[in-house]
Parts: structure tokens; C-alpha cells; sequence
């Protein structure tokens, strides 16, 4: 048998070795998805047994995130905060994980500021994929919303929109503003940050 041969049925045995290991749908536990998290570099988010693998994101979208990171990044740094991007995992509550595009802590000495996965967030931040919107549009809204998150951002490349979320009582999130071309959008969490929106779409632009 040649040594590819060899390595070929290696590979085979492995994957199917790992396929019968493996949980079905339905019946992964919160340590079997942060097992296979800690293992692979793909995007993957998790609710109640159910694993779903997320889309890789484009271009745009990483454009999108590398110019709000350094806005978000140069305001929290001064005053001891902490924004970082995914695939840092989230937990929602016990049983579902998210990997928001960012995440960011006012304070690094947060309790939620765990180095295997955060605890919660101030604020977080999608960007709107072009598979599935209401993923970001309407499923990650009650999940933040479930979470606790004071503030959450949808970032819509399709209509070049900023909507600016906050959490009103009975956690359930009511809008504060959605910011165009020509708009700045602002934070009512963090007092005097903004984003010139046509700035951040002009950098996105292919």
C-alpha cells in the first residue's frame, strides 16, 4: 500500500471515527460545542442542542468591522474598555452561545471578560449577512435582548443603514435611531462616540 493510500484511508477513518463521537442535532451540550469551537476556525453558534455553522463572512463585511473596531477600539483604550471581534464566543444563558461580529466591555475588569468565552457584553455589533438577514435583523435581536445587552448595532450593507438599538424594560429592544449617508450615528451608552455613516460605507465600497 503507497503512503498515500496509507494517509487517504487514515483520513477516511478518522472522519467517520469522529462522525460516531459526535452528538446529533438536537443533543450537543454547551461543552461538546465549546469542545468543537476550541478546535476549529470556523464560525459556529449554538441553541438549545443545535449547533449552525456561519456564513464565511466577505470582504465588505470585514472591511465593515476592521473600520468600526478602530473607532470603538480608540474610544474604549483611554477609559480602561475592551471591544474584540469574532469568533470570540458569547454566552447568551446556559445552553446558547453567540459570535457577534464585535463585542465590547467599558471596563476590562468586567466579570463577563472571561478569557474562554464572555459572559455578556455592553454592546454588540452585526453586520447583516446577505444569506439569511433576519439572522441579525430579527433572531440576534431577541437573543442580545435575552442576554441583557444594553445596546446593540445592525450594520446593513444592502441599504447602508446603521440601526442603533436599546434594551427598554422587559428586555425587549426598542430603536434609537437608524442612521443613513449623511447621518452620524451615536451610542446613548457611550457618551460622545459617533460614526460618520458615510465614511464607514465609503471604506466598505468594492
Amino acid at each position: 500500500m503507497t503512503q498515500a493510500k496509507i494517509a487517504t484511508t487514515s483520513q477516511d477513518a478518522l472522519d467517520a471515527l469522529l462522525c460516531d463521537l459526535m452528538p446529533p442535532q438536537g443533543c450537543w451540550s454547551d461543552e461538546q460545542y465549546l469542545w468543537l469551537t476550541d478546535r476549529t476556525r470556523r464560525l459556529v453558534e449554538f441553541t438549545d442542542g443545535h449547533v449552525e455553522e456561519q456564513p464565511t463572512p466577505t470582504a465588505t463585511h470585514q472591511a465593515i468591522i476592521g473600520f468600526l473596531y478602530g473607532l470603538f477600539d480608540a474610544y474604549l483604550k483611554p477609559l480602561g474598555g475592551i471591544v474584540l471581534f469574532a469568533a470570540l464566543r458569547m454566552r447568551v444563558r446556559k445552553g446558547k452561545f453567540r459570535e457577534p461580529d464585535l463585542l465590547l466591555l467599558r471596563a476590562r475588569s468586567d466579570p463577563r471578560n472571561r478569557d474562554r468565552f464572555w459572559l455578556g457584553a455592553d454592546l454588540v455589533v452585526e453586520v447583516v449577512s446577505p444569506d439569511d438577514p433576519t439572522r441579525d435583523l430579527v433572531t440576534k435581536r431577541a437573543d442580545y435582548a435575552e442576554a441583557g445587552i444594553p445596546e446593540y448595532w445592525i450594520v446593513d450593507p444592502r441599504f447602508e443603514t446603521i440601526t442603533v438599538l436599546t434594551l427598554a424594560g422587559g428586555n425587549i429592544y426598542v430603536e434609537r435611531g437608524v442612521f443613513s449617508r449623511g447621518d452620524t450615528a451615536t451610542s446613548p451608552l457611550l457618551d460622545g462616540f459617533s460614526v460618520d455613516v458615510t465614511a464607514l460605507f465609503e471604506y466598505a465600497k468594492r
